[in-house]
């Protein structure tokens, strides 16, 4: 009588990775996990500045809050100025600095406009405590003119400060919205491209 020869199952070897004539796994898998981790290995380190500045707060106020926080801190610490430092003029315009550059970063983007005329409104009325002057209102008016006449170099820097920080960000706003228009329009691109799909008998 006749035997039948049987083949061994298949499935086991289905299983198993392709091997190449040397034994070791197919070289694609093994270049594209060296092409993964490459970037990984030669990603730059973060500045210590840059992670500092990412664990601020980083809140997003409008034009109206925007001036009320920076008047109401400048007002502060004009009194802290005239309570401990006996109005230093020095120290009021080195600490509007920050404040100038924090309200540019905090105000939302619809209002990065505002920036620039809210910080010289809150060093105008936050400088009257340091401005003395006669008592009455029109000696308070020319103590505070000529407050803001000597105080001339800091309202400046000041103010430069947010309008160019309030340029940096529209400018990369700008951008990102450029990004994201190119994007769609690659995405309809394609999809326009794409041959219609017949249903299946």
């Amino acid at each position: 009588m006749e035997q039948h020869r049987t083949r061994p199952p298949q499935r086991s070897r289905s299983r198993q990775a392709p091997l190449s004539p040397q034994g070791t796994i197919d070289e694609a898998a093994t270049v594209y996990r060296v092409v993964e981790t490459k970037p990984e290995g030669r990603s730059r380190p973060v500045p210590p500045i840059v992670l500092a500045l990412r664990r601020l707060p980083n809140p997003r106020l409008t034009g109206i809050g925007a001036g009320l926080f920076a008047t109401a801190v400048m007002f502060v610490l004009a009194c802290l100025d005239q309570l401990m430092l006996d109005g230093s003029s020095a120290v009021f315009g080195a600490l509007f600095l920050p404040v100038s550059a924090l309200i540019a970063l905090w105000v939302r983007p619809a209002d990065l406009v505002t920036a620039p005329i809210i910080v010289p409104i809150a060093f105008a009325i936050g400088v009257i405590p340091i401005s003395g002057g006669p008592s009455g209102f029109a000696g308070q008016t020319m103590a505070l003119v000529t407050a803001l006449a000597v105080h001339a170099g800091w309202l400046y820097g000041g103010t430069l400060v947010a309008g160019l920080i309030a340029t940096v960000r529209k400018v990369r706003l700008m951008r990102q919205r450029q990004r994201q228009r190119r994007t769609l329009l690659a995405a309809q691109t394609a999809r326009a491209a794409q041959p219609p799909r017949h249903p299946q008998s």
